[in-house]
């Protein structure tokens, strides 16, 4: 597109939003193991200033020949366009990316995460599904988690009929092997690359995992929930992690009846019926008769408890026969980058990535505790947000897809009502494609809301 630039100006909104009592749903507070590594050191960046003058060598050229300010949201989706195929294409030039692919093996600090890929069946018009599958094992020797490895190599990859299949092996020989904490950065890495270099749809991106696998699926998910469209979890067990940040990830849950190890069986279900209790969309499967192991992959319906929650309680249940397979679940759901409305617990956050936002809000990783509760409603050019005991100051995300910038957005901060204008800033929609590297999460415009 020519001729279009940014006006480099935007009203920086600074409010004081009241604290509400109380840390909220405490009974799902993180719980650490004893094991679990140390997080790695962090290199704090300097916060970036919105509407800064561009850098002497930008990643991506800033257009020059018109100063003019974009009046509308055509003007808005095509700078978006022209930003995302100039970076893309850089991207796709990065050497340290190209070796990635072609070694399948992504490092992060002092580890790599070694990994093999299948395309299969035609592309879509709107590009291919991903499904990145996580072996079992954890804390086994080494040639054990290898073993899996290669087993997760075949193991969903016959059920699915279009899309990349990725299984990865875990970075360390324990029992959170795919979860350490150089772990996330590096599914980062890995959906980015997919994205630049096989055409992947990042509305359609699945996560599943059997045994150790859904250990991991459990405990990346909640850190990452706004890369994923559903995700599968076989075999797991949650280790306490809060399920908030859940709200548009469908979840498959699926456990044998007799898997009596770390009560695998009891606690699926009750991580079950906290997702019911907060009105998200999951699917729960316990097999009737099994224990660790059963089909969660094959093409023949298995038996299942009607109500899991009645077999759980020691009352009546009828037996049913379903299908189970973990990418029937999976290929029926679409993420929604722009959900209208937003729930995030602060505290569920993978510090060793670069990414600070979730959907359309940001925080410092600072910003550790509490529960950020955000709306946005298009009709009504309005935003909405509420928090609960959140210990600083966060941003709100916002393109014109959202909102109306043309017009006066009202804003409310914990029932304080203000009226506010928002422009649209190249620099924003230039810092906010970098960060997640995802054409989706484009914004030209951020708001500062203080806690």
């Amino acid at each position: 597109m020519k001729n279009l630039k940014f006006l480099p100006l935007i009203i920086f909104m600074l409010f004081t939003a009241a604290a509400c009592t109380g840390r909220g749903m405490q009974e799902y507070e993180e719980y650490t193991p004893a094991e679990e590594p140390a997080l790695i050191n962090q290199i704090e960046e300097p916060a970036t200033e919105p509407c800064e003058k561009p850098s002497e060598e930008p990643v991506v050229q800033e257009p020059t020949e018109n100063t003019e300010p974009v009046s509308g949201e055509q003007e808005e989706l095509d700078a978006r366009r022209q930003l995302w195929a100039n970076l893309s294409q850089q991207e796709r030039n990065n050497p340290d990316r190209i070796l990635e692919m072609e070694n399948r093996s992504i490092s992060y600090g002092e580890v790599s995460m070694d990994f093999v890929y299948f395309i299969i069946g035609d592309k879509p018009a709107n590009g291919r599904s991903l499904y990145i599958a996580l072996h079992g094992g954890g804390g086994v020797p080494a040639e054990v988690n290898d073993q899996q490895f290669r087993h997760m190599q075949t193991y969903y990859r016959f059920s699915v009929t279009e899309g990349v299949y990725v299984a990865v092996r875990g970075v360390r020989d324990t029992w959170n092997t795919h979860f350490n904490p150089e772990s996330f950065p590096i599914y980062d890495r890995l959906i980015e690359n997919m994205i630049l270099f096989h055409g992947v749809d990042p509305n359609r991106v699945y996560l599943l995992g059997f045994s150790a696998g859904g250990d991991g699926v459990y405990a990346i998910t909640p850190r990452m929930a706004d890369r994923f469209a559903a995700v599968s979890m076989s075999a797991g067990h949650h280790n306490w992690v809060n399920p908030i940040n859940y709200k548009h990830t469908p979840i498959i849950l699926q456990c044998g009846d007799s898997d009596f190890a770390f009560y695998r069986h009891i606690e699926t279900v009750n991580i079950g019926e906290k997702l019911q209790n907060l009105g998200y969309t999951f699917t729960l499967n316990m097999h009737v008769g099994m224990s660790h192991n059963f089909s969660d992959n094959g093409p023949h319906a298995q038996q299942v408890w009607a109500d899991p929650f009645a077999w759980r309680d020691g009352h009546e249940s009828k037996i049913v026969e379903i299908d189970t397979n973990a990418i029937r679940f999976l290929e029926q759901h679409t993420r929604n980058p722009l959900p209208s409305t937003i729930a995030w617990h602060l505290g569920t956050r993978a510090y060793t990535r670069s990414v600070e936002s979730f959907y359309w809000l940001r925080a410092a990783h600072s910003l550790d505790y509490g529960i950020i509760r955000a709306s946005f409603d298009t009709a009504a050019n309005a935003i909405a947000i509420k928090t609960e005991d959140v210990n600083g100051a966060f941003y709100v995300l916002l393109n014109r897809r959202m909102v109306d910038f043309d017009s006066p957005v009202t804003l409310s901060v914990n029932g304080n009502i203000t009226e506010i204008t928002v422009e649209g800033c190249w620099d924003i929609l230039k810092e906010t494609t970098l960060e997640r590297m995802d054409p989706n999460f484009q914004f030209t415009a951020k708001l500062r809301v203080e806690a």
